[in-house]
């Protein structure tokens, strides 16, 4: 069987695909085959999670199920759920979400300045192995909880089809603009590249054209996602006797512009176009689009116990959980070597508040999925005393290969 070489790209004129790793693919970067690379993935959700219907009343392995974690039944195995992890010296209101993955001490005080993220270390410790070193999205603005070792932002990507059209795009502006027509007409990249992809198929072993069918058809799903959401742009928004901004309708949808950025992970990572991701789930300043729910999400988070509002807050923060949810099985039904995709995917999801009420950064909601760890229990840390979450940030740098014994304010490493 003839290897495939790992930088190997499909190419027609305007597109360049990525390959997803096969097995027929000579060893990349000193790395065997068996042994695909590990990945990290963080996403948070600024606003936190309603502690009362997220976590059980019981640890380990036999955890009772809550309304959050009943969303996940069927990820049980494959997620841990960590309480009492914070970082120390962290400022109140919402300063911690520039904080997040940095835990630069004492966020919005004068003379403030962050610290590199956890996204951005591993990224330079890898360098350019893979096309982008990072990818940095938000569901709204550019604002990111990414720093570089300067202390300075680096700027989220919004738009998924940006996004879409700086992996696979190529060539001049005109080019570029015309596959994108393509796109929004549901034109698929694929069928550009027709008689490669037929060829490659026949070269590749039975393994890898299941591989490969899987990847062809998470870049169909994903074509078709974005231009469902572009032709809405052309549709007329619905009249309302409030006054709203013009731009409500995009920013209203916050779990389509979730799902969106979600559904690009597996993308990138079956393309290994990164290995470190991040994404930030905002306050978008207006009422979500979601049945049941008639107040703004940052106004829902600051409750008061008022049980009308803490429904439809749980009502927003279940739809957040779902694409969570989905996330995990979208990458738990790829297979990559011997395993599923998910097993070398570690994939962090949480916030920088354990209790957004209060605007309290303490006892953070941590749920861990993939990388091969050891699954399937709740681990209740001490919720007076809280662990560095950083000490999680060294065990997921080592098991990048990243080998440290600290990062930012961390103790020693996390494990369970």
């Amino acid at each position: 069987m003839k290897p495939i070489n790992r930088r190997t790209f499909l190419q027609a004129s305007g597109v360049s695909l990525a390959l997803p790793l096969l097995e027929t693919m000579n060893p990349a970067l000193g790395r065997a085959i068996e042994s695909p690379p590990q990945r990290m993935v963080f996403i948070c959700t600024a606003l936190g999670l309603h502690s009362p219907a997220l976590y059980p009343k019981n640890t380990g392995a036999e955890y009772g199920s809550t309304e959050y974690l009943d969303l996940l039944k069927d990820h049980r195995k494959d997620f841990t759920l960590i309480s009492g992890l914070s970082h120390p010296d962290q400022g109140g209101e919402h300063y911690t979400e520039m904080t997040f993955l940095s835990a630069a001490r004492n966020p919005g005080q004068d003379g403030f300045r962050n610290s590199v993220s956890i996204d951005q270390y591993a990224a330079h410790q890898l360098g350019y192995v893979t096309r982008f070193p990072s990818v940095v999205l938000s569901s709204n603005g550019p604002s990111s909880q990414s720093y570089t070792s300067s202390g300075v932002m680096v700027p989220a990507e919004t738009s998924p089809a940006k996004m879409f059209s700086k992996m696979f795009l190529q060539g001049n502006a005109e080019e570029v603009r015309r596959q994108q027509q393509k796109l929004t007409e549901g034109r698929s990249i694929l069928d550009e590249l027709l008689n490669q992809t037929t060829a490659l198929r026949k070269q590749a072993s039975a393994a890898d054209r299941q591989r490969l069918d899987e990847y062809f058809e998470s870049i169909r799903t994903a074509e078709n996602d974005l231009a469902q959401a572009q032709a809405w742009l052309n549709e007329p928004k619905s009249k309302t006797k409030q006054k709203q901004p013009s731009d409500i309708y995009d920013k209203a949808d916050l779990v389509g512009r979730t799902k969106l950025l979600m559904n690009l992970i597996p993308l990138i990572v079956q393309s290994d176009s990164s290995r470190v991701i991040s994404i930030m789930i905002q306050d978008h300043q207006v009422v979500p689009q979601i049945d049941g729910v008639v107040a703004e999400h940052h106004n829902l988070s600051h409750h008061g116990q008022d049980p009308v509002k803490i429904k439809q807050l749980k009502t927003i923060e279940k739809s957040l959980v779902g694409c969570y949810g989905d996330l995990l099985q979208d990458l738990k039904s790829k297979q990559e070597g011997e395993h599923r995709l998910l097993d070398n995917t570690m994939v962090m999801f949480g916030s920088n508040l354990g209790n957004a009420n209060a605007h309290d950064p303490r006892n953070l909601p941590i749920f861990m999925a993939g990388g091969d760890y050891q699954h399937g229990q709740y681990v209740a840390l001490d919720k007076n005393n809280n662990t560095p979450l950083c000490n999680l940030y060294v065990n997921m740098l080592n098991k990048m290969q990243i080998e440290t014994d600290s990062f930012a304010t961390s103790s020693g490493e996390l494990s369970w």
